[in-house]
């Protein structure tokens, strides 16, 4: 069926000021990503259409599946990492959460680390339990704690390749290896490391998500989140643990996503879109993508400096006599030191945390982590990481508040750690910040001098 060539209609003001001055079929050859900020997009044919709903043709519909600004956003993350084809969504969170849905379904499992941030233990342990999908945590350094938790059921392992906030490394390579004698992938969240430190890919993951309102985008502006497929698991090697991209799919008339995407695309990112972000709608925006764009233009550099500051001021706390302890993997103290050296050869981690005396009270400990909190004038007290600032945070009573005390000493949090990101700011400005906050806190010997000091 030709299509339309429609000659231009007359048109009185209430529709000029609708239609004038814009053909949809026009491109402009912008020197950067334009922002597609449009909702649907237009067919030139009932037949282009019906061709485009069937997943026959590639091509934009509506934006909360697809968009040109986020394409170009998926496209660009996808080669940094590495893979074969991406998914953008409206956070970090929605892209574990979709990620991990389109491998796990009601009546089936993924084993993850204990070691997560604490909306993803949320997600695991309280939403996917409501949706019929039980989740093992286990101790990420635990080899054997990975391959025992295995059922024949299992469907995903996950873990953190850098955690947030203790920044313990993952052993990459021998949990993507206990994923492979399971038959299933290893889907690794790569947003403390991003592709600039480590490509998970490199070293056995399969999947990647990001949430790319952190150091991809960079700037604190701007949710966003990012799945990855990384093009090394093979879905058909057992065809009947993947049914939902092996057997006929109702929204692909012609076979299965495999069939329809297997040698041109990635089955599962199609999957990822055409049902959980089509159906749930966490849609990445076109003016957010944009924004990310705008930040991953520089993600080298701004790593580079938030690496090398964040060293510099680790191995100052680790010298400062009211720091208990400094968890940071680029020290030589550090127990994830070697795994450091061997995965992330570019810098390790910026977001760290470290640990201020205990009093034993919780009600003290609390106040002692306040007090030196609110001394603070550089570093900013914000729910975030990877930003351009330095940012602060209590992991027990913020971001991890809703663990158990069970789980925060398994992700080896206390009640007076504290979190940093260390931001692009003069690496001199935020030591001499952390100095004068942490010199007014008494230095004594045991818990009750400490608890007695700070009573007084």
């Amino acid at each position: 069926m030709p299509e339309n060539t429609r000659p231009a209609a007359p048109r009185s003001f209430a529709t000029a000021q609708v239609q004038a001055g814009f053909d949809s079929g026009i491109a402009e050859n912008t020197a950067i990503p334009s922002i597609h900020q449009s909702n649907g997009f237009e067919f030139r044919s009932l037949t282009e259409a019906r061709e485009l709903f069937a997943l026959r043709r590639d091509g934009n519909i509506y934006s909360r599946a697809a968009n040109p600004t986020v394409l170009v956003f998926e496209r660009r993350v996808a080669e940094l990492e590495g893979g074969i084809a991406a998914a953008g969504v409206a956070s970090g969170q929605a892209a574990v959460a979709v990620a991990l849905l389109a491998l796990a379904k009601q009546g089936e499992h993924i084993v993850a680390a204990r070691q997560l941030y604490g909306g993803t233990v949320d997600l695991l342990q309280d939403t996917f339990a409501d949706w019929g999908i039980e989740v093992t945590f286990v101790d990420q350094d635990d080899l054997d704690a990975w391959q025992a938790a295995v059922r024949p059921t299992t469907r995903a392992l996950f873990a953190e390749s850098i955690s947030n906030p203790i920044a313990q490394v993952l052993d990459l390579g021998a949990v993507a290896a206990v994923a492979q004698r399971a038959g299933v992938p290893l889907v690794i969240d790569n947003t403390v490391a991003t592709p600039y430190l480590q490509r998970a890919k490199d070293f056995g993951a399969d999947i990647v998500v990001h949430s790319a309102t952190k150091f991809l985008g960079g700037h604190g502006t701007s949710l966003g989140g990012v799945v990855v497929d990384l093009g090394t698991f093979d879905f058909t090697a057992e065809p009947e643990r993947w049914p939902q991209l092996t057997q006929t799919y109702p929204r692909v008339p012609d076979g299965s996503l495999v069939e329809r995407f297997g040698q041109t695309g990635s089955p599962y990112i199609a999957l990822v879109k055409t049902k959980y972000v089509h159906d749930l709608g966490p849609s990445l925006s076109a003016f957010n993508a944009f924004q990310l764009l705008q930040g991953l233009e520089t993600l080298d550099l701004r790593m580079e400096r938030h690496t090398a500051s964040a060293l510099a001021v680790a191995r100052f706390l680790d010298t400062h006599p009211a720091v208990g302890r400094v968890h940071h993997p680029g020290l030589d103290s550090s127990p994830w030191h070697g795994l450091a050296q061997t995965y992330l050869p570019e810098g390790a981690s910026s977001v760290f945390s470290f640990d201020l005396p205990t009093t034993g009270d919780p009600g003290a400990d609390f106040r002692l982590v306040e007090e030196f909190i609110a001394r603070l004038q550089v570093v900013r007290l914000v729910a975030n990481i990877g930003d351009a600032r330095s940012l602060v945070a209590h992991p027990a009573s913020m971001t991890h508040s809703h663990m158990s005390p069970t789980q925060l000493a398994e992700a080896h949090i206390g009640p007076t750690t504290i979190r940093l990101s260390i931001g692009l700011e003069d690496p001199r400005d935020i030591v001499d910040d952390l100095a004068r906050a942490l010199d007014q806190i008494p230095v004594a010997e045991t818990r009750a001098e400490l608890a007695e000091s700070l009573a007084r």
